[in-house]
């Protein structure tokens, strides 16, 4: 009977640790990691209308192919100086939940890395300080080449409720 619990056990833990696929990107002195289920494409930084009112965090809105797509800049959403456009900047397009569905937004990074494919195993829990950002933000920490890898939690980073009221305090204390 306890081989047989044993066969089991192993063979749960060979099934649960599987590979993801996470898209890196660099924005400021740091690394990042999002899951490439979240990513729908990137493209170059460009054509980004600002709207009046919105938080420093909300750069504006783009016309992706006769959809509008609210870009965030990461680096002030994460509490950091926003970010400094040059020639490798570009905006990932990413799905977020919003109540049940799919919602397109666009973050603006300073470069996209690589997809790198990792075992769940190898994603460490987030440090309980240390970090620049908000400990709800991040999945866990990678190491990858030398560099941590910070694994995000887009539907948390990027949460459209969360987004929502700030957007709406900000405009309601103007």
């Amino acid at each position: 009977m306890t081989a047989d619990f044993n066969e089991a056990a192993d063979k749960v833990f060979t099934e649960n640790n599987y590979f993801c696929q996470y898209l890196t990107f660099i924005l400021g002195d740091e690394v990042y990691g999002i899951s490439i289920n979240s990513v729908k494409e990137v493209i170059e930084f460009g054509n980004v209308t600002t709207v009046p009112m919105m938080p420093k965090f909300v750069k504006g809105v783009l016309n992706l192919r006769g959809e509008v797509v609210p870009v965030v800049d990461l680096s002030i959403r994460f509490g950091d100086l926003p970010t400094l456009i040059h020639k490798r900047s570009c905006i990932a397009i990413l799905d977020v939940l919003f109540e049940n569905k799919k919602t397109v937004i666009g973050v603006v990074v300073d470069a996209v890395n690589d997809v790198v494919e990792l075992q769940n195993d190898q994603i460490k829990d987030p440090p309980e300080f240390g970090a620049k950002i908000q400990a709800q933000f991040i999945q866990g920490v990678a190491h990858i080449d030398e560099h941590f890898v910070i694994i995000l939690e887009p539907d948390r980073v990027l949460s459209i409720e969360e987004m929502a009221m700030i957007i709406e305090q900000s405009s309601s204390s103007s």
